[in-house]
């Protein structure tokens, strides 16, 4: 790990430059010696200290803390299904909490004629509650599966066909359900960083920043389960308990992320490949950290791409996540396959 430490703080550094790029940066141009003042307490100019305090500050710190959320559960499940395809909506989770949106967006709608997306505060709680609870549900299936199946490759196929079910399931419900609240549905499901402010962004940093430095307790399982199961079982590793906690672990970060901010793509895929081309290493040691700097980091920058400078509104966070990550997998499964023919 230590050979990798100028690695790391390097990409610490990163964050805090694209934090500051975050703030400065956006439709509204505003001076840099304004953005410092009004950190430090000057609230003369009310509409800079808004656009600042309560829109780019906030949408910072949510990408930040949901781009390493996401990440460092990628890390976990390409590590435990041994599959560098693997991601944060492998087993279904973030289908899970598709779901529970839009059973309380669409059939509100369609049964008690209320429309969530007019009720404003209230609306967006329900919908975070109902995120959290479709996660939890699916995640509650997965490790009841993962105590009966021994391969790992069988619970994958589980999880991919639980979201198979979970998709067809809120296809019906939107063929079903009036045109808005389809509509309200499908914003939730683009992603974004920016619907999270004031006491619910507090609440999501504080739970996130509980349940991430879980991961770390997860290291030595992380490494062990590396060696594959037979070793890590001689080795004194108990596989099917250490399985259920890295997937509990890796499935709550993805459904209080969703929850909050909605399915966000590609960053829980790429990071981990991005980390392990960036410190050349499988020690998780390094690659927790690793991949939890660089998940907040490439968060950062596709918040900062969705809402350029000169652009009204914001790009959808999927579309400038997919724009950007697909590229970094291309070119680490490039990069690696000319070394291994070099080899």
């Amino acid at each position: 790990m230590f050979k990798n430490s100028g690695k790391l703080i390097f990409v610490a550094i990163l964050i805090l430059a694209l934090l500051v790029a975050n703030l400065l940066l956006g439709s509204v141009k505003i001076p840099a010696a304004d953005v410092l003042s009004i950190l430090f307490g000057d609230r003369s100019n009310e509409i800079f200290s808004n656009i600042i305090l309560k829109s780019r500050l906030p949408q910072a710190l949510v990408a930040i803390v949901a781009g390493a959320g996401l990440a460092v559960s990628g890390l976990q499940m390409q590590t435990v299904f041994r599959n560098p395809l693997a991601g944060p909506s492998v087993l279904g989770i973030s289908n899970g909490a598709s779901l529970g949106v839009a059973i309380i967006v669409l059939m509100s709608g369609s049964l008690a004629g209320i429309s969530l997306s007019r009720m404003g505060y209230v609306g967006d709680a329900a919908i975070s509650v109902a995120a959290i609870v479709g996660s939890l549900a699916v995640m509650a299936l997965i490790l009841f599966v993962a105590k009966k199946v021994k391969g790992n490759v069988t619970l994958l196929i589980i999880g991919v066909m639980i979201g198979y079910l979970v998709t067809a399931i809120v296809g019906v419900l939107k063929f079903f359900s009036p045109e808005e609240d389809v509509k309200a549905f499908v914003v939730w499901g683009l992603g974004s960083f920016a619907r999270v402010s004031g006491d619910r962004m507090m609440l999501f940093c504080t739970m996130m920043l509980a349940l991430l430095p879980l991961s770390f307790l997860l290291i030595k399982s992380l490494n062990l389960m590396l060696l594959g199961d037979d070793y890590a079982r001689n080795l004194g590793l108990k596989v099917s308990k250490s399985r259920s906690l890295i997937i509990l672990n890796s499935g709550v970060l993805v459904a209080i992320v969703t929850a909050y901010c909605g399915p966000i793509m590609f960053i829980g895929l790429a990071v981990p490949h991005l980390c392990r081309a960036l410190f050349k290493t499988s020690d998780h040691r390094t690659l927790i950290p690793g991949t939890i700097l660089t998940g907040a980091a490439l968060a950062l920058l596709c918040s900062l791409v969705a809402r350029m400078p000169g652009f009204e509104g914001a790009l959808p966070v999927n579309s400038v996540t997919a724009l950007i990550g697909a590229p970094v997998i291309a070119s680490v499964i490039f990069k690696k396959r000319r070394e291994d023919v070099r080899e």
